[in-house]
């Protein structure tokens, strides 16, 4: 949970739900499902956590893991495990299920799916990473945005257009959509799961943003083969962090976001289950192994790591301020935070 992690007691995972196989699933109930079982990782947000290290093979060859249609409501009184959910919501034969679900839901009822972490989440996003760009584009590098000003649509296309935008894990693409809305047209998302494109492809066309690329491809092995002015993540880090190889897999990520983020640009990464200063720590990290003495003097480099070896890859540039808080305990938190980080 962004701003107060609560350790996980019984009455909280009960109330945790899973998308069903139903004739209709409601978007609301399945972004709640999401919600409530994205913040329940106590190590999703560790770079160097070796607790699952040593059975993740296993675990990952066991094939054991049900797929999303298996799911049924959780009553509560049902007690659902954590160690199941934390492995179900980081493999992509979950979302492989969960997408071919939606796909069907959509086909036959028009449905979009969930929007993750909630539309007022979405918009958001979009409204402040396009003030953000602006404002970069205009030179300056602010130290404060407000989330409330925004320039029309009109004026920001001609700042907005030589945006070149890539979302990693983009689901549904509903983010991208909205991204369009504000006056961005270089658009293109990816997707571990062909189901996920499918769908995304399918609500462009019916929305009428044909215009948006989609493309399947994992981004801890992007076959990808240009950089992007801003690249946006909203949730697929959390769903690594869920992998029973998830600090592992986050390293992974972070070296091919590093390669995917063109110099000079700029990636937003929205999460429900790191706050703003767990997702500074680990790019701190990140910039630290990056810079660190790492290979012998004989040893072959990544010339693409390399380059970034004289200044940190990544440095913090701004987050959204204006999400709902709640106290807890004397402390100010709230359920997401977006983070953006400057590529040097």
């Amino acid at each position: 949970m962004a701003g107060i992690r609560l350790p996980p007691d019984d009455s909280d995972i009960s109330h945790a739900r899973a998308p069903i196989n139903a004739d209709l699933v409601s978007d609301d109930d399945r972004s709640v499902a999401a919600d409530s079982w994205s913040i329940k990782s106590d190590y999703g947000s560790t770079l160097d956590d070796e607790q699952r290290h040593a059975d993740a093979s296993d675990a990952l060859a066991s094939g054991n893991f049900r797929t999303a249609s298996d799911y049924k409501l959780i009553s509560d009184k049902d007690e659902l495990d954590p160690e199941v959910v934390t492995s179900m919501l980081g493999l992509q034969s979950y979302w492989d299920a969960a997408y071919a679900d939606e796909l069907t839901n959509f086909r036959e009822h028009g449905h979009a799916g969930e929007v993750w972490f909630g539309a007022e989440v979405m918009e958001i996003v979009a409204s402040w990473t396009k003030n953000l760009c602006i404002e970069i584009s205009q030179g300056h590098i602010p130290n404060h945005l407000d989330d409330a000003k925004s320039e029309p649509v009109e004026q920001s296309e001609k700042y907005l257009s030589s945006w070149s935008v890539l979302d990693i894990g983009t689901g549904n693409g509903l983010l991208l959509q909205e991204l369009a809305k504000q006056g961005f047209s270089d658009l293109t998302g990816t997707d571990y799961s062909e189901g996920a494109i499918l769908l995304a492809r399918s609500l462009a066309d019916r929305d009428g943003f044909t215009n948006i690329n989609f493309l399947v491809d994992d981004v801890l092995e992007s076959k990808l083969e240009r950089q992007f002015q801003l690249v946006m993540d909203k949730g697929t880090l959390d769903a690594i962090g869920l992998h029973p190889d998830g600090p592992i897999k986050r390293i992974m990520y972070w070296d091919s976001v590093s390669r995917l983020v063109a110099p000079g640009g700029i990636f937003v990464v929205t999460s429900c289950n790191n706050t703003k200063d767990e997702l500074i720590q680990e790019v701190d990290a990140y910039n630290q192994r990056i810079l660190g003495p790492s290979q012998e003097p004989d040893t072959p480099k990544d010339d693409d790591l390399d380059l970034c070896r004289d200044s940190p890859p990544f440095r913090y540039l701004n987050h959204v301020r204006s999400y709902p808080t709640f106290m807890f305990g004397g402390s100010v938190g709230s359920r997401v935070a977006t983070v953006a980080f400057l590529r040097s």
